[in-house]
């Protein structure tokens, strides 16, 4: 069984270098030019699967077309970028994750379609009645056509658009929440840094204020120096007359 394995991998090796012996410059700038014209966000588009398409298909379409665009074997000066995109689309669709993810806009796509379709078929009582006919063989011929499956890539796109779309808006929520949360918490750290320090402020001169303080207690019915205080009331001398001043009566 060993052997049989290892003969296959040699036979695929061999298949590969005759392949590319045989590419030209201008298929390989073409198919640079093809993944970076991709849909960013549908790594199938890039590797140029069927959505279908299973890990083993993913493995190696990437190194097919990963040889073929490679720096050290392409000239076009986008040659590393297009390489760096089908690495990255490779990496989502071996990821379990994102595979679930991109397969559930798949299956939420032909949804759609199927059921646009079905509104289409009410109208049209010729392709109704075969789709009766043939008991939902006439769909699933539909389903593998090229026009379908053109129109499911577009759908796909559509889908996965809105998708991140409504990350993103999640996202920049999230950061401005954070943002926010992140000022409230510098100003409780300037609150209770102008708070330390005003008691640090404090806590320092309560030795001159206690000083100050035993000094009025000894000293503060003296005048001090430059002091001003204000004159003593006169009281009345008995012996003295004082002319009343007349008082207005109403």
């Amino acid at each position: 069984m060993g052997d049989i394995n290892h003969a296959a991998t040699v036979n695929d090796d061999l298949l590969l270098k005759n392949f590319f012996a045989e590419v030209s410059e201008v298929e390989r700038d073409n198919e640079v030019l093809r993944i970076l014209s991709c849909f960013k966000l549908n790594p199938f588009e890039y590797l140029n699967l069927s959505f279908d398409s299973s890990m083993d298909d993913v493995k190696k379409q990437y190194r097919k077309l990963s040889l073929m665009v490679h720096p050290d074997k392409c000239k076009h000066p986008q040659a590393k970028e297009a390489f760096g995109a089908l690495a990255k689309a490779q990496q989502l669709l071996l990821d379990q994750n994102e595979r679930d993810y991109l397969l559930s806009q798949v299956n939420s796509a032909k949804e759609e379609l199927r059921a646009k379709r079905k509104k289409q078929l009410k109208k049209d009582t010729a392709s109704k009645i075969k789709s009766l006919v043939e008991e939902g063989k006439y769909d699933k011929q539909y389903e593998q056509s090229e026009e379908f499956q053109q129109e499911l890539k577009v759908k796909v796109r559509e889908l996965l658009t809105e998708q991140e779309w409504r990350r993103r808006k999640m996202q920049m929520r999230i950061s401005e929440e954070e943002g926010r949360l992140k000022k409230d918490e510098e100003e409780q750290k300037e609150m209770w840094k102008r708070k330390r320090e005003h008691e640090e402020e404090w806590e320092g001169t309560r030795e001159q204020r206690v000083s100050s303080w035993r000094d009025f207690m000894k000293g503060g019915k003296k005048n001090k120096k430059g002091e001003i205080r204000p004159p003593k009331l006169k009281t009345e001398d008995p012996n003295k007359s004082y002319v009343q001043r007349p008082v207005k009566r109403g």
